[in-house]
């Protein structure tokens, strides 16, 4: 059975999702949604005001003891779990067209890499439940020395648009596995498939009330959540500057852990000895993939003056020709940009880049067809102050830059003055590699490759504006247990 689908006919589930249930939303003030692929209005989200915040942080807070989420048997939790995602994965149909029709992301991506990456990330926290948990440490010999962990209570999570359903599993998987209720607030632009599955959660046993969906806006809906007195722990994933808001709303409200994955510029440095075939493959993938609106994102090439002609040259080849396909065409590979605000602040940046100097090898406006797609775009003559290279794009635009006198150059040139989310480093030189490594400013480093693999247990987050703590890993699931340090004097016998 193909993929293709006709998106009129997609049925969408509609509200807040609290107390295991779909809540009506008549008069509220809503937001008008468009379809990325075509321009066309297909929904609209309603904007949670305090009010129904209150209401879910309430019944969270409510369900979470009522229910005995927090103090079950670990392995309770697991098996629930489990059967969320083995709902999940047996509703992935109806759920990838839910995906497809409102995101970037096109339909046989969403089958084939996000139910699946999605669902496993839920096993994979799941299994942690009754594995990870405290210790005894060593003491005076007549005390006993024990650290304790124990659920925060109610992590308020919000989840951005560019990977909607994976960004809600991770957020998700590691705080239910770990004992806590969730208030999650999907992206206003693609708030559906969270709902779709909050739904599968309750049907998979997760007691109602346990995980709850508020829908809206940052500035209305993600401030009510953040200063909630409820709210025990933070979770955002979006730019740098709404998560230094979500500070300072945190900070005026009451101080709370929070995780925090921001703003990228990240580096790819490509040396000499370098596979060049494989570098180019690599980072072309990277840069054209969901159309470049990624986090990590290497969206700056630093590329040794002696390849770089070579390299440059299979990076055009790579990225030219794209087409544009509906997400809802099974033959797309070609992510739309989510709305024509954003496809404006990209062609903002390149047409500032082009004024100062910035040359455009290919690309470097938007696709002439219906809905909002943006050219493959390469651009070279470019500095360090150059915008395309300062600010985040969130867009397949890819910067070049080249150096002649080896590691320090390179690392100079791949520092940048505010972000440190991520970096890639091509080389054939294991030495050299380490070096970079180690040297390099960014919280996720990959060699001969960039692009996060299926291992959930390497952990993600980045330095300096870039956030705070991790995602993924055990970093992300012991980031949902607060620890208390127990001594207690045993005596002498």
């Amino acid at each position: 059975m193909g993929l293709t689908f006709d998106p009129a006919a997609v049925a969408l589930p509609q509200g807040h999702f609290i107390d295991g249930a779909f809540i009506a939303t008549a008069g509220s003030t809503e937001i008008q949604l468009f379809r990325p692929s075509d321009g066309i209005a297909f929904a609209a989200c309603p904007i949670a005001g305090p009010e129904t915040v209150d209401r879910a942080m309430q019944s969270a807070a409510r369900a979470r003891i009522s229910s005995g989420w927090s103090k079950v048997r670990p392995r309770e939790r697991v098996k629930v779990l489990h059967a969320w995602a083995d709902l999940i994965d047996a509703h992935a149909e109806p759920l990838a067209r839910i995906e497809a029709l409102s995101s970037t992301r096109p339909i046989t991506q969403v089958r084939e890499v996000d139910i699946p990456m999605a669902t496993e990330q839920i096993r994979f926290f799941a299994e942690m439940a009754d594995k990870e948990g405290g210790a005894l440490v060593p003491t005076a010999e007549d005390q006993m020395g024990m650290i304790l962990t124990e659920p925060y209570g109610v992590v308020a999570a919000i989840a951005p648009w560019n990977f909607p359903l994976i960004m809600a599993a991770w957020k998700l998987g590691p705080a239910l596995a770990a004992g806590n209720a969730v208030v999650i607030k999907p992206s206003e632009m693609t708030p559906h498939s969270t709902l779709f599955i909050a739904d599968l959660a309750v049907r998979a046993g997760l007691p109602p009330g346990v995980l709850n969906v508020v829908l809206g806006d940052g500035a209305t809906t993600g401030v009510a959540m953040a200063g909630h007195p409820l709210a025990a722990k933070i979770s955002f994933t979006g730019s740098t500057r709404a998560g230094r808001a979500i500070m300072g709303n945190v900070a005026q409200n009451g101080i709370k852990p929070m995780t925090l994955e921001l703003g990228g510029k990240s580096p790819q440095v490509v040396f000499a000895d370098a596979d060049i075939e494989l570098a180019a493959n690599c980072i072309a993938r990277n840069i054209m993939g969901n159309a470049g609106q990624v986090c990590v994102a290497g969206s700056r090439l630093i590329v040794a003056r002696s390849v770089a002609e070579d390299l440059v040259g299979q990076l055009q080849t790579r990225m030219s020709g794209a087409l544009a396909h509906p997400t809802w065409d099974e033959t797309s590979t070609y992510s739309p940009i989510i709305s024509t605000l954003q496809i404006g602040r990209i062609d903002d940046i390149v047409t500032r880049t082009r004024t100062v100097g910035g040359e455009c090898l290919i690309g470097g406006g938007k696709m002439d067809c219906a809905g909002s797609y943006y050219q493959p775009t390469l651009i070279a003559g470019v500095d360090p102050a150059s915008p395309a290279v300062r600010e985040e794009i969130f867009g397949p635009v890819l910067t070049i830059q080249t150096f002649d006198n080896g590691e320090d150059e390179a690392l100079s040139l791949a520092a940048h003055p505010e972000y440190g989310l991520a970096a890639g480093v091509f080389t054939r030189d294991l030495g050299r590699a380490l070096r970079m490594t180690q040297a390099l400013p960014a919280g996720t480093l990959w060699v001969n490759r960039y692009g996060r693999s299926w291992d959930h247990i390497l952990p993600t987050g980045g330095f300096g504006n870039s956030g705070l703590g991790k995602d993924l890993g055990r970093a992300a699931y012991r980031a949902n247990r607060r620890e208390k340090s127990v001594l207690i004097d045993i005596g002498a016998s």
